[in-house]
């Protein structure tokens, strides 16, 4: 099955540069502006990079042309379809949490 558990500690960082991406590619600093915008932190470069990375090796993401001394990245289909089961398993549990909660 797809999914970013087999990330481990860099799943929440990986799910977020996942979701960066999927407006398109864009390169480190741009996905940092982004995730920051999104959840009021913004990663550090060792978080960042080393999701990036892992999310290249599993085929989630990969690295375009550089551009004026920036790598963009871009999603792949693998990518967003792991994106995709992430998200939908988080609603489901999101959904059961406000239920139990009274709050749905």
């Amino acid at each position: 099955m797809v999914g970013l558990s087999d990330l481990g500690r860099f799943s929440e960082p990986a799910l977020l540069i996942l979701i960066s991406l999927a407006a398109g590619p864009a390169h480190g600093y741009a996905i940092q502006r982004d995730i920051a915008e999104l959840t009021s932190e913004r990663p550090g470069p060792g978080t960042l990079y080393g999701a990036i990375r892992r999310l290249e090796e599993h085929g989630y993401i990969e690295a375009l042309p550089a551009l004026e001394r920036r790598k963009p990245y871009q999603l792949t289909t693998a990518g967003r379809e792991a994106l995709g089961v992430e998200l939908r398993r988080m609603r489901s549990v999101a959904a059961r949490g406000l239920t139990r909660l009274g709050l749905a």
